[in-house]
């Protein structure tokens, strides 16, 4: 699962995750109002940029998204057939830029520097309860597992067209989904394992020592 990370030396990788993380909130923000499919296309294609400057390792980054082709030629249609063409466009663009800034963020950013910079907002929650730690460690794991589960259908996939000749069916995502199931038990059990499930002990008093 910690695939999703590239190691590397580029300004992105120096960047603190909590910057990186605020800005991918910033600018999924400020790409929401924008309407116009022609500077939508400018912005992915800085992003793609982006990517190439990772050389074969970013272009085979790219390359993991294309299992997300099916979906957004869907919402599309859906969308051209609600709506017009320039709202159609619009949208796929806005998804596919979104997708590729957060996947920039989880490229770029080491699983335990991600979740210290997601447990400082979430401190507060404490007061509630709320285990800060814990509920980073949840969020990162989320960022860290679309990529592997993109990874995951594509493998599948090409699996199948290489033993069929006919397109992957419903069997393939019931594949897929026990899969998944059985990656998220696994990784269950490595935190109990490590100890991340288990319940806090109070820090000794005075009397006791």
């Amino acid at each position: 699962m910690i695939a999703g990370y590239l190691s590397g030396r580029s300004l992105l990788h120096r960047l603190p995750a909590g910057v990186k993380l605020a800005g991918l909130a910033v600018l999924s923000v400020v790409i929401v109002p924008i309407t116009d499919p022609v500077l939508l296309a400018m912005v992915l294609a800085a992003v793609l940029l982006v990517y190439t400057a990772f050389g074969r390792p970013g272009l085979a980054r790219i390359l993991q998204w294309r299992s997300l082709l099916p979906l957004l030629a869907i919402i599309f249609l859906l969308q051209l057939w609600a709506a017009a063409l320039d709202v159609a466009a619009a949208s796929v663009l806005r998804i596919a830029v979104m997708v590729l800034l957060a996947d920039l963020v989880t490229l770029s950013t080491r699983l335990q520097d991600m979740m210290d910079a997601l447990a400082v907002p979430m401190r507060p929650l404490a007061r509630f309860g709320v285990d800060p730690e814990k509920l980073s460690l949840a969020v990162a794991l989320v960022l860290r597992f679309v990529p592997v589960l993109l990874d995951t259908w594509r493998a599948r996939e090409e699996a199948w067209r290489a033993r069929s000749p006919h397109r992957p069916g419903l069997v393939l995502v019931g594949t897929f989904f026990s899969g998944a199931l059985a990656t998220a038990d696994q990784v269950a059990e490595a935190l109990d394992a490590r100890g991340f499930g288990a319940p806090r002990r109070p820090p000794p008093s005075r009397s006791q020592e």
